[in-house]
């Protein structure tokens, strides 16, 4: 038996290379790969049908470049020391941009940072303690499993409140909140200082929050725009073009309006306006989508707040606040004609879907590295090895016999060793946005929820026309595809029988 599983491990193996060298004799193979300025639609959807687009602004019309999140971290990182006496030690850390990635959760009191799958299971080998890997036996006795029960899990917003233990990051601006948590709890873990886990983390939430609401990182871009700000003559065009087919467009954002005319003029025009039918600005999403209390302010060219009585949304006009229950009222538009996008799975979209029927567009700007990587010829042999490994392990985990075992061990070890190999093509730490090593992350469970569709940026949709139908890939059920152990008889042939006999 054992010559005849390492017999059928070796075919298996040719096979795989001769994938590679299919990828290296036909180059069309490689030039068909997977577009990373592609749309990808988890529900059907026809542009044709819609007259109304609208946007949030940050990381949707505008992108920042990586010193904005450096900028955030070391202002909350100082707002932590000066306001909250938090050791000035902590000063020598820097933020790392290649630590976290978006869709973590928190487990607040524990402090520790971890990936979960969309079945509430936790990814072993990316739960952080500070900056070091938690060990698995550890996150199971802390568990007592690797399984987070529905109870512990975040709120419908990703927030840790109700009693829920666990708060989900799914916002870009967290990467430097995730990174400044680890960076606090290494030194006092390192240095033995006594600490309350829940106490450290309102603190750094409360310190990344002033950095916005005191106006820090508004300044900042404003002072040195060419320095945050992504320059996206994109941004115009795709404006352009739905303007140029005569479809209604408008701006809904938390960010505040002196802030969002300087970086609008910067990437669009000083005639920006002229393409908006509304603008809301510090509209506090996601309350916008729920409070029918709050009524819009008109905001004068000097950014002062007009009290008057707000009877039509004006195009070329500020408003403030308000509600989107208020909005719909003034505006008179309804359900499946708009399509809103944003960046924020839960904040801009969740509620649109739910609740009001609009449809929605996720900007996902790591889906484009990702793809990238996904397209490599490394990462293609790799997965295709994996996945035959998998199924080798499938078909002969019926031999067990004392060698047999032997050999499927060290089988497991191997498969073990290229998963973490396949996580690092994306992330050292904790892999890739979108997938566990074989489930989809809880943050890909929540984007096929509540976005129709999904890109990286919008400057993808000048790739197509306006009555472009996206229709989504019918993926294979997993009952609707042959197991391994039923798949033909690659894997059966002679050699088993010559085993048997012998």
């Amino acid at each position: 038996m054992k010559s005849y599983l390492w017999a059928r491990y070796h075919e298996a193996k040719r096979s795989t290379d001769a994938v590679k060298i299919e990828l290296k004799l036909v180059p069309s193979i490689m030039n068909n790969l997977l577009n990373p300025d592609a749309i990808f639609s988890n529900n059907e959807m026809s542009l044709s049908d819609i007259e109304i687009y609208g946007f949030d602004y940050d990381y949707t019309l505008v992108f920042y470049s990586k010193h904005l999140h450096t900028l955030i971290f070391n202002a909350a990182r100082d707002l932590l020391i000066n306001e909250h006496r938090y050791p000035v030690e902590i000063r020598r850390y820097e933020y790392d941009p290649n630590f976290a990635i978006r869709g973590l959760h928190y487990d607040v009191q524990r402090a520790v940072l971890m990936k979960i799958d969309a079945f509430h299971y936790i990814q072993m080998g990316t739960v952080y303690r500070g900056l070091s890997v938690v060990p698995d036996e550890e996150v199971i006795d802390m568990y007592e499993g690797s399984h987070v029960p529905l109870e512990q899990m975040s709120d419908f917003y990703g927030k840790s409140s109700h009693g829920n233990t666990m708060k989900q990051f799914m916002d870009i601006f967290s990467l430097p909140e995730m990174t400044l948590l680890s960076c606090v709890n290494e030194h006092f873990l390192k240095n033995n200082i006594d600490y309350e886990p829940v106490h450290l983390y309102k603190d750094v939430k409360d310190s990344i929050r002033d950095v916005h609401i005191k106006g820090i990182m508004y300044r900042a871009i404003e002072a040195d725009i060419e320095k945050y700000i992504c320059y996206a003559d994109q941004t115009r065009a795709v404006l352009a073009k739905l303007a140029a087919h005569g479809k209604k467009m408008f701006l809904i954002t938390n960010s505040p309006s002196s802030f969002v005319d300087k970086g609008m003029r910067y990437i669009v025009g000083k005639d920006w306006r002229d393409l908006f039918d509304v603008v809301i600005v510090q509209a506090e999403k996601p309350n916008f989508f729920n409070d029918k209390r709050r009524p819009f302010r008109k905001v004068n060219e000097k950014g002062v707040l007009l009290w008057d009585k707000i009877h039509k949304l004006q195009k070329g006009q500020i408003y403030k606040q308000g509600n989107l229950y208020e909005f719909l009222k003034l505006t008179g538009w309804r359900g499946s004609k708009v399509l809103y996008f944003g960046d924020h799975i839960y904040s801009d979209l969740a509620d649109l879907t739910l609740k009001h029927g609009w449809r929605t567009g996720a900007i996902i700007p790591e889906l484009r590295s990702e793809l990238r990587i996904m397209n490599t010829e490394q990462y293609i042999q790799t997965m295709t090895w994996l996945q035959t490994l998998t199924g080798l392990l499938e078909q002969m985990q019926v031999h067990r016999d004392a060698e047999s075992l032997l050999v499927l061990q060290e089988w497991k070890k191997e498969r073990k060793e290229m998963r973490e190999m396949t996580k690092s093509f994306f992330n050292a730490q904790f892999g890739s946005l979108f997938r566990t090593d074989q489930n989809p992350t809880y943050f890909l469970r929540r984007l096929s929820r509540f976005a129709d569709i999904y890109m990286a940026s919008l400057s993808c949709l000048l790739n197509y026309d306006v009555h472009h139908t996206f229709y989504p890939r019918r993926t294979p059920l997993q009952h609707e595809l042959p197991a391994w152990s039923d798949s033909p008889s690659a894997f059966k042939a002679p050699l088993l029988q010559e085993a048997q006999a012998e």
